[in-house]
This record gives C-alpha cells, sequence and structure tokens, in this order.
C-alpha cells in the first residue's frame, strides 16, 4: 500500500493535532507566535527604570507566646497586642492603619518514643500589621513592638506615596524607548515603519528596597538603618509593520 501526502499539509495537521493535546502550550511563546504573521514586520521591546526614594513601609509583627492552657496564651498575647496598638496610637498611628484581628491557638505535644503523645500547652499568636506614614518613626515603632512583646519581625516592605507616578513615568519610557528602537532599526535596514501591529504590556511590580543595617559602631541607632530606593521598571513589547 502506498501513502501519499503534502508536506505542508502534514506540518499543519501535526501542529494542530499538538495545539489541540496542550503540547505545544509551553512552547507558544511571542517568538513563535511572531513567526506565523505573514507579512514584514519589526518586533522591538522597550524597557525602563525609575529610581524613588521610600517615605512609606508597612509592617508585619507577630507575638507568638505559649502557656499552659489556651485562655491563658490568648490572654497574653491580647495584652501584648492592646500594648503595641496603644504605643502606635501615640506616636500618631491612625486606627485604620491597623490590622490585628486575626487569632491562631494550637495545642502542643510532646511525643515521647513508644508512649502516647502528651499535650503540654497551648500557643496563641497573633499578626499586625501597620501602615507606616512617617518612616522617620519606623526604628521607634519596630523599638516599641520588641518592648511590648512583639517577638516577631516577619516582613517589613519600603514604599512611596510617588509610587504611582513613577510607574506612569516608567511606563511612558518604557513606549519612547521601543519607539525608538524600532525607528532606528527601520532607518538602518533602509525600511519604513508602517504603522503598530500589536502591544503587549504586562504590569511591574516595583522592586522593594532592602533595609540595611549600617555599622554596629554608630552611636545614633536610629540612624543605622539606611533605606535603599524603590525601584519601579515598565515593559512593552511592540509589533510594527514594515512598508
Amino acid at each position: 500500500m502506498t501513502y501519499s501526502f503534502k508536506a505542508n499539509s502534514f506540518k499543519k495537521t501535526v501542529l494542530t493535532t499538538l495545539l489541540a493535546s496542550g503540547l505545544l502550550f509551553g512552547l507558544t511563546t511571542h517568538s513563535a507566535i511572531a513567526a506565523n504573521y505573514d507579512f514584514p514586520h519589526l518586533e522591538t521591546v522597550g524597557t525602563s527604570q525609575i529610581n524613588i526614594a521610600p517615605d512609606m513601609a508597612e509592617v508585619s509583627v507577630q507575638v507568638s507566646l505559649s502557656k499552659d492552657n489556651a485562655k491563658e496564651a490568648k490572654t497574653a498575647v491580647d495584652q501584648a497586642v492592646v500594648k503595641f496598638i496603644k504605643r502606635l496610637e501615640q506616636a500618631g498611628v491612625n486606627k485604620q492603619d491597623i490590622q490585628s484581628a486575626n487569632l491562631n491557638i494550637q495545642p502542643q505535644y510532646h511525643y515521647p518514643s513508644n508512649q502516647p503523645k502528651q499535650l503540654t500547652g497551648y500557643n496563641a499568636s497573633r499578626h499586625i500589621t501597620v501602615s507606616v506614614k512617617d518612616l522617620a518613626k519606623l526604628n521607634d515603632i519596630l523599638d516599641s513592638a520588641l518592648e511590648e512583646g512583639i517577638n516577631r519581625v516577619q516582613n517589613i516592605a519600603l514604599k512611596s506615596s510617588d509610587e504611582t507616578k513613577a510607574v506612569e513615568q516608567a511606563r511612558q519610557a518604557a513606549i519612547k524607548d521601543a519607539k525608538q528602537k524600532a525607528q532606528s532599526l527601520a532607518q538602518g535596514f533602509e525600511r519604513e515603519l508602517d504603522g503598530v501591529w500589536e502591544i503587549r504590556y504586562l504590569t511591574q511590580r516595583p522592586v522593594q528596597p532592602v533595609m540595611m543595617r549600617m555599622s554596629a559602631m554608630e552611636s545614633d541607632m536610629a540612624k543605622s538603618y539606611q533605606y535603599g530606593e524603590v525601584s519601579v521598571q515598565e515593559r512593552v513589547e511592540v509589533i510594527y509593520r514594515l512598508k
């Protein structure tokens, strides 16, 4: 028995089968998509980065204590949270910038060898998230947390009140970068652009700076924290038609 087929028809059949089965899902990148365009085109990627100084912070802390029974554990962490919140309000932090509603209580067991587990007590924990609008108060707030029994600093995210404006500036700069690259490439190859065919854009998350501890010999501990800059990065991919 003799079989005959056209190469292009066979390729289309195989491609359709693979796409339908999902085998090519991970391979359908923008390069693969662009390869299907049947007209002269030019792809460019515009990028930009803007650095801004942080002036705000979101601090996430936790108090975790163990007691003989659940009620004692809950009471202990509640007292620590109440004292900490009071210190925050005295420092000028608004109530709406404090989140502390959650509570977690877990029994604790000891597992002796070849014996049933033994209940040893209960652990209670509460998380507190504080939005610090005045970065100069951050060090004092951290000290207050430790003094009032908050025993874990989970995360410090530095932010900027100008972040939205910076993102828009970075986006426009990325668009300008893509245009300039396209014009330069077209001119270099003695071609002309014939309008935008496709724009691809994914929102970028601002890169949070690291809060670094300076020399331990620093006499003024309030000045011993150095804050980096918030880096706002944008990227846009554009496909132009060519004349």
